[in-house]
C-alpha cells in the first residue's frame, strides 16, 4: 500500500467567478485552509474540479496554484483525463513537471464500444510506460460515458510498475476490487458511500468530495476507523452519508461550492453550462446542514 495515499483527500473545486474566470486567488485561500485541516492531500481536476470546462492552460495553473499553497506534506493527484493517449502523455509529462505526485487517469469514452479490456490495458499503460509520475487508473462510469472498469483489467493494470493503484467511485465493485488486488495495489475509495466499506476491508483512504465542504469532520471518520473504534465510526459514517446526499448528491458540484460558502470557504460559481443554485435551494441546503450541526 501506498504510505502516501493513506488518508482523506478532497478532490478539491475550481472557483469560478460569475463571468467564468477562475478564481486562482480564491482556490489558493482554500488550499491553505485545507492544510490546517489534517486532510492527506487533493485530488485536484477531476469532476469536482469541473476538469472537462477547463482549458488545458487553466488545468496547469490550477494544479499549480494547489502544489504551491498546499501543506509541505501534503499529497497531490492530478486528473489527467484525455481522449487521446498522445494527449494524456503530454499533459502528464507537464503535470509532473509542476510536481504532482500521483495522475489519475480515467479511461477514454467517445468510442465506447470499442473500449474494450484490451484497449483500455494498452491505453493505461502506455501512458503509466511514457511517464515518471506514478499512475493511479480511475473507475467511474459515471464520468466516462459508461466505460467502466473490470476486475480483470485492474489486476491486469495492478503488475505494471508505475501503476500503483485505483481510485474506484463506482457503485457495487469495491468489495470485489478489494478481493483481487488489495495485497498488491492501493484501493482508494471515491466516494463516502464506499468509503467505510474500503477502509474496513483494506482499502487506503478516500476522495471524498465532502471534504470540500467540511474537510475535518471527514478526517474524523478516517482517524476513527484508523483506531478501530468501530461503533463510534458506524454512527458518523451514518451522518456523513445523509450529508452527502444533501450536498453533492442532491445538488452536484453546485451544491458542493454552495456548501462551501456557507463554511467560510470559496465555492463561488460553476462554469457554465453549470448553473448555481437559487436563493431558495440555499436556504433549503442551510437549513439541513444547520440540522445536521455543521452550521450554526
Amino acid at each position: 500500500m501506498e504510505q502516501k495515499l493513506m488518508g482523506v483527500f478532497a478532490p478539491i473545486s475550481t472557483p469560478f467567478f460569475e463571468n467564468g474566470d477562475v478564481d486562482y486567488a480564491g482556490l489558493a485561500s482554500n488550499v491553505k485552509r485545507y492544510a490546517a485541516s489534517g486532510l492527506k492531500g487533493y485530488l485536484a481536476l477531476g469532476s469536482n474540479g469541473e476538469n472537462k470546462s477547463l482549458t488545458n492552460d487553466e488545468k496547469l495553473k490550477v494544479l499549480k496554484t494547489i502544489i504551491d499553497n498546499k501543506g509541505a506534506d501534503q499529497v497531490v493527484m492530478a486528473g489527467c483525463i484525455f481522449e487521446s493517449t498522445m494527449e494524456t502523455i503530454a499533459m502528464g509529462k507537464e503535470m509532473g513537471k509542476l510536481g504532482a505526485d500521483y495522475l489519475t487517469l480515467l479511461p477514454p469514452c467517445y468510442f465506447k464500444k470499442q473500449m474494450t479490456d484490451d484497449v483500455l490495458y494498452k491505453y493505461f499503460t502506455d501512458v503509466a510506460s511514457a511517464v515518471e509520475t506514478p499512475c493511479l487508473v480511475y473507475n467511474a462510469p459515471q464520468y466516462a460515458g459508461g466505460v467502466g472498469l473490470s476486475v480483470n483489467l485492474i489486476k491486469r493494470c495492478a503488475t505494471h510498475p508505475n501503476i500503483v493503484g485505483v481510485k474506484d467511485s463506482s457503485t457495487g465493485n469495491m468489495e470485489a476490487i478489494l478481493f483481487a488486488v488489495r495485497d498488491q495495489f492501493t484501493v482508494v475509495a471515491g466516494s463516502v458511500n464506499n468509503f467505510f466499506q474500503a477502509m474496513t476491508m483494506g482499502g487506503s483512504g478516500g476522495v471524498l468530495s465532502l471534504a470540500n465542504s467540511f474537510p475535518e469532520v471527514t478526517v474524523e471518520l478516517y482517524k476513527l476507523l484508523v483506531e478501530k473504534k468501530y461503533e463510534e465510526a458506524i454512527a458518523l459514517n451514518d451522518k456523513l452519508l445523509r450529508i452527502n446526499r444533501v450536498i453533492g448528491g442532491a445538488g452536484g458540484v453546485a451544491a458542493v461550492k454552495a456548501a462551501m460558502d456557507m463554511n467560510g470557504l470559496v465555492g463561488e460559481y460553476p462554469r457554465l453550462p453549470l448553473v448555481p443554485l437559487t436563493e431558495e435551494q440555499k436556504a433549503a441546503l442551510r437549513e439541513k446542514l444547520v440540522a445536521f450541526g455543521l452550521l450554526k
